[in-house]
């Protein structure tokens, strides 16, 4: 008898396609979401890690174009009024509203120092926002896959379990294919989940950097125009 049980249990596809297609509605669902949340999970990613380099490089090409000695009205006039990187976009809110401040005799508006500062918060919000973009969605899959996983294995189960009492048999054959396809279920939710957490920490870490260092420039940018209001 155990040697005709593990011979029908033999013959029974346990292929990940086998194990979907044997599955029933509600699982077949589960499955279906969590293969498209990673699916767009990993399209995040990899559209995230291309972002944050570029993001750096630009970074690392303007810090030096600014302290390169070029004096700020060239360099800002050579940027042009649609700047293509970020930290050029900083940039140049704060020398909008700098020269937005002189009246035509050549004076400052008073408060001309707070309205630059208030302008490259707005613009310096304006990148992270777009940085983060995205993100939130990580967050979400990585918080909630195992969960739909689970959800999947235990309606899997309760199914596996009818089966058993229909039949009214309990051997290897009769338990093994449903308990599969239900465990099948919290492997797609892990496997969604847990490549979103680790990058979701590591991409919002390197967001914070570069944002770190778009607020640490306009601090220096608005130093130096602090300093020529003081002269």
């Amino acid at each position: 008898m155990e040697t005709e049980t593990l011979a029908l249990a033999q013959e029974i596809d346990f292929s990940l396609l086998a194990l979907f297609s044997r599955a029933t509605f509600t699982v077949q669902v589960v499955m279906l979401l969590l293969v498209a949340a990673s699916f767009w999970s990993w399209a995040i990613i990899i559209q995230k890690t291309i972002n944050f380099r570029e993001a750096r490089v630009q970074a690392l090409g303007f810090d030096e174009a600014f302290w390169s000695g070029e004096p700020l009205d060239e360099l800002f006039d050579k940027i042009g009024p649609e700047p293509q990187a970020a930290p050029e976009r900083i940039f140049a809110a704060g020398m909008m509203e700098w020269r937005r401040s002189h009246r035509q005799d050549g004076g400052l508006i008073a408060g001309a120092a707070a309205r630059i500062d208030r302008s490259m918060d707005v613009a310096i919000a304006k990148e992270a926002e777009d940085l983060n973009g995205g993100l939130s969605f990580l967050a979400t899959v990585g918080s909630t896959a195992p969960f739909v996983g689970l959800f999947g294995t235990v309606w899997g189960i309760k199914h596996a379990f009818e089966q058993i009492a229909l039949q009214q048999n309990t051997n290897l054959a009769v338990v093994a294919p449903g308990i599969a396809e239900a465990l099948l279920a919290t492997g797609l939710g892990l496997l969604a989940a847990i490549p979103a957490v680790v990058f979701y920490n590591k991409l919002s870490s390197d967001s914070d950097r570069i944002v770190g260092g778009y607020e640490s420039f306009a601090d220096e940018f608005s130093t130096i125009l602090s300093r020529q209001l003081d002269t």
